[in-house]
């Protein structure tokens, strides 16, 4: 197997923003010559999948001005120093939908943009779904809705459903749901939704 890694030369910044960084690197090829990479550096993401005991999901829609759209996710957001991605998702999940989750389970790992961003999100499973208090962000606009599985396939096939992490998560599901692929282990949250001593997941 070739090493098809790259070796960085020269690092620089070119923007340093409040929630995101812009790399410019000069890096060493495998065939010995030089290029250029611009990037954005990105703190990492958690995305929850809130499973009801009947299948419904809860989703949420949000305006995403980059691309102009109101979309339909899975609840989602960045990871915050000092926090691990399964305490984003717990914390995110209430501040988010108004909801805690008392059973957590890690299902897989995205990079979303590897072409231009170090972006690494974290994809949970969360079911025993207790509502408690909606307080998002003052800047945060959404609105909840729990929907039935099928309907999210539906609107999969119809090309509704163009959010990459909520695509995976809803593929993710129909092979669970389906019995094709076996369900992950749930670790027990504590009556407040913290994770257990057995839930320290990525």
């Amino acid at each position: 197997m070739k090493d098809l890694r790259e070796t960085t030369i020269e690092s620089q910044v070119v923007y340093d923003g409040s929630f995101l960084q812009m790399r410019r690197d000069r890096v060493r090829l495998p065939n010995g010559h030089e290029s250029a990479r611009e990037f954005i550096v990105h703190p990492g993401a958690a995305t929850m999948i809130p499973i009801f005991p009947d299948e419904r999901i809860l989703v949420e829609r949000q305006y995403r001005y980059p691309v102009g759209l109101t979309m339909i996710e899975m609840p989602a957001g960045k990871i915050d120093p000092g926090e691990s991605a399964l305490q984003t998702a717990k914390r995110e999940l209430v501040e988010e939908t108004g909801y805690l989750a008392r059973e957590w389970a890690f299902l897989t790992r995205l990079h979303p943009a590897i072409g231009f961003a170090t972006e690494v999100m974290d994809l949970f499973l969360c079911r025993d779904l207790v509502q408690t208090v909606h307080d998002p962000d003052e800047d945060e606009f959404l609105e909840i809705e729990i929907v039935p599985f099928g309907w999210l396939m539906d609107e999969l096939r119809a090309g509704r459903l163009s959010d990459v992490k909520t695509q995976i998560a809803t593929f993710w599901l129909e092979r669970m749901f389906s019995g094709a692929w076996p369900w992950p282990q749930f670790e027990r949250a504590d009556r407040d939704g913290e994770a257990g001593a057995n839930a320290s997941l990525p």
